[in-house]
C-alpha cells in the first residue's frame, strides 16, 4: 500500500516540477480535511506523514491544563497522567484517529484537497520563474484571442499580449510562431499572468543579442533604444575596441545582421546611430538623415536643445508626423526644438531690435503689423526681404510662395500698405522719372589724331 503511495508523489513531484515536501504536506492536510468531514467534530485535528513507510497517521491535539474548560482542545491534567505519567501543565496530547474507517466522501475531499495544494504550489513556482525572466525573449505560439488582446501559449502557462503592447503593422492568426520579451508578471487568485511586449525597446535589444555577436559578448554595447512599434526605432551603439565599428558590425556584410532584426519585426525601419558622450555629435547622428547646421543648448540643466537646419532640412529632420525628432529626443533625453535658419535669424534680429530700443527700419518686413515670425521667414525664404520687393508683388506671385494662400497673401499687401510701403515705392518711381527727364550732360570734345 505504501509503494503505490510513493510512487504516486514522485510522479506527481516529477511532472509538476514541485518537490516531494510539498505534496507531503498537501496530503496531510487532504487527511484533516477528510477526517474532519468523516468524524463531524470540531477539534484541532493534525496529521503526520511518514516517507519511508507511506502511513499517514491522523490524530486529534489537545492541551494539558490544570482544569480542562474546552473538551475539544484541552484536557486536564489528572485525564493526562492516566494516559502518560509524564505529562505536566502546557504539554500536548495527542490522540489518534482511526484512518481505516474513513468513507468515499472523505476519500474524494482529500483528493481535492491534494489537487488544490499541487496547483497553489506549482503556480508559485510558475510565478517565480517568470518573475526572474522579465526582459527576456520568449518564443510562443499564437492560441487565441480575447477582444483585442491575444493569448500565446509559452510552455509552461499562457501569456497575454496586450492591444498596447503590439505591433501595429502586425497581424496574427491562430498558430503563428512569434518572439516576444516579458515585460510584466502578475500574481493573481487563479494563476500567475505574464504580461509580453512586441513594441517594447527590450525586445530589439535582445534580437541584437540573438543575431550580433559582437553585441552579445558585449564587444558593442547598446546604450540606449527607442521604438514606436511596426514603424520605426533608433538605436545608440558604442565599440569597447578601437578597433571595432560599432555600425559596421550591427548592420554586417551587405545588411546581413540587420536585416534579420528587421525580418523579424514585420520591416519595421531601424536607425543605427552611433553614440558619443559629446551632446553636439549625438544629436547630428541621432538626427540623420537630416544635415544640421547648428546645434545650440538652451538649458543644460532642463536639457533643452535646439537645432537649426536649412529650409529644405527642416521637413526631413522633423520627420513624419514629427516621428525622427521624437524618437530622436527620447534617444538622448533631451528636447529637442528645431527651427530653420530663416526663423532663427528673424529671430536675432527682432532679439537685437530690442536691444537697441525697438527701432526698425521703414523698409524692414518687420515692422510688418499681425504678420507671424513663420510667414516672414516663408517670405525671406523667396527673397522678398525688404518692404518694397513685397509690395510690387501680386497676389498670384505671393500665393505661389509654399505655405502662403490667397488670403495670406491679400492680407500681405494690405499690410505693407499700411506701413507705408506704396509710398516708397512710388517715390522711388518718381525719382527714376525725374532722372530720365533731365538733359543729357554735353558730349566731351573729340580729338583728331592726325597721323
Amino acid at each position: 500500500m505504501s509503494n503505490p503511495l510513493l510512487q504516486t508523489i514522485e510522479q506527481i513531484s516529477r511532472e509538476k516540477g514541485i518537490s516531494a515536501e510539498i505534496v507531503h504536506e498537501a496530503l496531510e492536510d487532504a487527511m484533516v480535511a477528510a477526517a474532519k468531514k468523516y468524524f463531524k467534530t470540531e477539534e484541532n485535528l493534525q496529521a503526520r506523514f511518514d516517507p519511508e513507510t507511506g502511513m499517514i497517521d491522523v490524530f486529534a491535539v489537545k492541551k494539558v491544563v490544570e482544569e480542562a474548560t474546552d473538551p475539544l482542545t484541552e484536557m486536564s491534567l489528572e485525564e493526562a497522567l492516566e494516559v502518560d505519567e509524564t505529562f505536566e501543565v502546557d504539554d500536548y496530547v495527542e490522540i489518534p484517529k482511526p484512518t481505516v474507517d474513513l468513507g468515499r466522501i472523505a476519500a474524494q475531499t482529500a483528493k481535492q484537497v491534494i489537487f488544490q495544494k499541487v496547483r497553489e504550489a506549482e503556480r508559485e513556482i510558475i510565478f517565480e520563474e517568470f518573475s526572474q525572466q522579465i526582459g527576456q525573449l520568449v518564443n510562443a505560439i499564437v492560441r487565441r484571442t480575447e477582444g483585442r488582446d491575444i493569448i500565446l501559449d509559452i510552455g509552461r502557462t499562457e501569456a497575454i499580449l496586450p492591444y498596447s503592447e503590439q505591433s501595429q503593422s502586425e497581424q496574427y492568426k491562430l498558430g503563428d510562431r512569434v518572439r516576444a520579451v516579458i515585460i510584466k508578471v502578475h500574481r493573481l487568485s487563479k494563476g500567475p499572468q505574464v504580461i509580453v511586449s512586441r513594441s517594447d525597446p527590450s525586445l530589439l535589444i535582445r534580437l541584437f543579442e540573438m543575431e550580433i555577436p559582437e553585441v552579445y559578448d558585449s564587444t558593442v554595447v547598446i546604450q540606449n533604444a527607442v521604438r514606436e512599434g511596426g514603424e520605426r526605432a533608433k538605436v545608440a551603439v558604442a565599440s569597447r575596441d578601437d578597433a571595432v565599428d560599432p555600425v559596421g558590425a550591427c548592420v554586417g556584410m551587405k545588411g546581413s545582421r540587420i536585416n534579420a532584426v528587421i525580418r523579424e519585426l514585420r520591416g519595421e525601419k531601424i536607425d543605427i546611430i552611433k553614440y558619443s558622450e559629446d551632446i553636439s555629435e549625438y544629436t547630428i547622428n541621432a538626427l540623420n538623415p537630416a544635415r544640421i547646421s547648428n546645434i545650440l543648448i538652451v538649458d543644460p540643466i532642463e536639457k533643452i536643445l535646439e537645432v537649426i537646419v536649412g529650409e529644405d532640412q527642416l521637413s526631413l529632420a522633423i520627420g513624419r508626423k514629427g516621428q525622427n525628432v521624437r524618437l530622436a529626443s527620447r534617444l538622448l533625453g533631451w528636447e529637442i526644438n528645431i527651427k530653420s535658419a530663416a526663423v532663427k535669424k528673424q529671430e536675432i534680429l527682432e532679439q537685437m531690435d530690442r536691444i537697441t530700443g525697438g527701432s526698425k527700419p521703414a523698409d524692414s518686413l518687420s515692422s510688418l503689423e499681425g504678420i507671424g515670425d513663420k510667414t516672414l521667414a516663408k517670405l525671406r525664404a523667396a527673397e522678398i526681404d525688404s518692404m518694397q520687393k513685397l509690395v510690387s508683388q501680386s497676389v498670384e506671385s505671393l500665393s505661389a510662395i509654399p505655405g502662403l494662400g490667397p488670403k495670406t497673401a491679400e492680407k500681405l499687401l494690405v499690410a505693407a500698405k499700411a506701413s507705408g510701403g506704396a509710398q516708397s515705392v512710388e517715390a522711388e518711381k518718381e525719382s527714376e522719372t525725374e532722372a530720365a527727364s533731365e538733359p543729357d550732360e554735353e558730349p566731351s570734345e573729340s580729338k583728331e589724331v592726325v597721323p
